[in-house]
């Protein structure tokens, strides 16, 4: 029974010993660690605190603040006909290749012309047998005899109707007017015989044949087809001793010096649009290309459907890069702020809702309320 006692004695100081190792030793050492680590969080911090951050720096700038409308185009040309023939014939000379550059008054096509070469010297012999005919018989009483105007009569009458023609030209008296006076002068030439050769000439159909004669001369001409501006051959359509019929589709000439793109803008943004306006084009056939353009014109009408509108945007395309028909992406001028203080947008911060920016001073960034707009 003792033996027990001090084996119970023995085993309370041991567990004594433990707590106050515990207490004294453990609790203090990890309370002592606790603090050095919170000691070295400050120390660090403040450092942290003193390190100065590297920024960059953009100056601010004032100008003119421009607010751009983003719509989708397409180019288009206005310089673009297909060639018809006005003549029937067989082709004698085709004189251009597909995608051929060509200047105005080259001569693109010739149709055979000898039948025509026929009928104009067939009736110049006309014309001038009817002539001849005129000259032979000519009788006419001499112009004093008929005459019963006086000179300041017929001096009048030309002064009036020089004046009369030169009021109709500038839209100042009407077409009743200016015809009533042109057949009373008319009539005074008649009765005086100055218009004598005149008359003798329509009545020995000398007139219609001159007129005959100037149709004949128009359809010669009109074999030979020449190019009505500066532009590209495209699209032909036939080919050498074809026969061709009055009116046929020849080829296609084209011009893109200059393109138009008709872009697509929403009719509540129309009122933005101003002729003059500058504009950024980028098409998907140049994707890191920026072309520049002009606002040309503005439609006058509204697609019911889309409810759009189009705005056409002329561009100088000197190099022929833009084909009818490309894609664009529009950029236009719309709203225009003038004389305003600019910043980068990823300067402007926000804090409580209100928009600051970090302003240099003396060395040091200092933020700054701003005021948008």
């Amino acid at each position: 029974m003792v033996f027990s006692k001090k084996i119970l004695t023995i085993g309370l100081i041991v567990i004594l010993a433990a707590v106050l190792v515990y207490f004294f030793v453990i609790k203090k050492g990890a309370k002592t660690g606790s603090e050095a680590t919170e000691a070295e969080a400050a120390e660090a911090k403040q450092k942290l605190s003193e390190t100065p951050l590297l920024v960059s720096v953009v100056p601010a700038v004032r100008m003119d603040l421009i607010m751009k409308l983003r719509s989708p185009g397409e180019a288009v040309t206005d310089r673009r006909i297909v060639m018809k023939t006005e003549v029937k014939g067989v082709l004698k000379n085709l004189n251009v290749e597909e995608s051929q550059h060509v200047k105005k008054g080259d001569v693109l096509l010739e149709i055979d012309d000898a039948e025509y070469r026929l009928d104009v010297e067939k009736l110049e012999a006309e014309r001038l047998k009817v002539l001849s005919e005129l000259l032979l018989e000519k009788k006419f009483e001499t112009a004093g005899t008929a005459d019963s105007r006086s000179s300041s009569e017929r001096t009048a009458a030309k002064e009036a109707f020089e004046e009369a023609q030169a009021r109709f030209q500038k839209g100042s008296i009407t077409d009743e007017e200016f015809s009533r006076i042109s057949r009373a002068y008319e009539g005074m030439l008649i009765e005086s015989g100055a218009k004598k050769d005149e008359i003798m000439a329509a009545t020995k159909r000398l007139t219609q044949a001159e007129i005959d004669l100037q149709k004949s001369r128009l359809q010669l001409d009109r074999t030979i087809i020449r190019a009505p501006f500066d532009g590209i051959v495209t699209a032909i359509t036939i080919s050498s001793r074809e026969h061709l019929s009055a009116g046929q589709e020849l080829f296609t000439l084209v011009n893109i010096s200059r393109i138009q793109v008709h872009a697509k803008v929403l009719e509540s943004e129309i009122r933005k649009m101003k002729v003059g306006r500058e504009v950024d084009l980028k098409f998907s056939a140049y994707p890191e290309r920026v072309f520049k353009g002009r606002v040309k014109a503005i439609s006058p009408l509204v697609d019911p459907e889309k409810r759009t509108c189009d705005v056409i945007i002329d561009v100088d395309n000197p190099a022929e890069e833009i084909k009818p028909g490309m894609h664009a992406e529009v950029e236009i001028a719309a709203d225009i702020y003038k004389d305003r203080l600019l910043i980068p947008q990823d300067a402007v911060l926000s804090r409580s809702g209100r928009k600051l920016a970090f302003v240099f001073d003396n060395g040091v960034a200092k933020w700054r309320y701003l005021e948008i707009g």
